[in-house]
């Protein structure tokens, strides 16, 4: 099954060159070939500041834009990694092996099978 792990983390945080967010995002350099040598790696990507992004809507049959985010947090979502794993548990032990797991957080979600039913809520 395939997981998308988020990787949340405060930027003021990850960029204040403490040795522990060096370490931190010295380890993202080589930790795709590290998913890749385990049989995990699906791909990754990281993403830009929250300033460049825009957010868009569709209300009514009219669409808005507003740049940057359209929440206002602390975190922010740095950056998202594809996997293939076996079941949740495993998937959330390997994005615990990521290097920003120890600056941020990430959020592991599996992603949406479409050959099945979606969920009844």
């Amino acid at each position: 099954m395939r997981y998308a792990c988020l990787i949340y983390y405060d930027p003021k945080i990850l960029f204040n060159g403490s040795p522990e967010s060096n370490t931190a995002l010295a380890g993202c350099a080589g930790y795709d070939d590290v998913l890749k040598a385990s049989g995990h790696f699906i791909v990754g990507e990281a993403l830009e500041m929250p300033e460049s992004a825009m957010t868009v809507q569709v209300r009514n049959e009219k669409m808005s834009a507003t740049d940057g985010p359209f929440m206002e947090t602390k975190e922010m979502l740095g950056g998202i990694v594809i996997i293939e794993a076996q079941d949740l548990n495993e998937a959330a032990k390997v994005a615990g092996g990521h290097p920003l797991a120890r600056i941020g957080s990430i959020e592991v979600r599996p992603l949406v099978d479409f050959s099945t039913e979606p969920p009844q809520l």
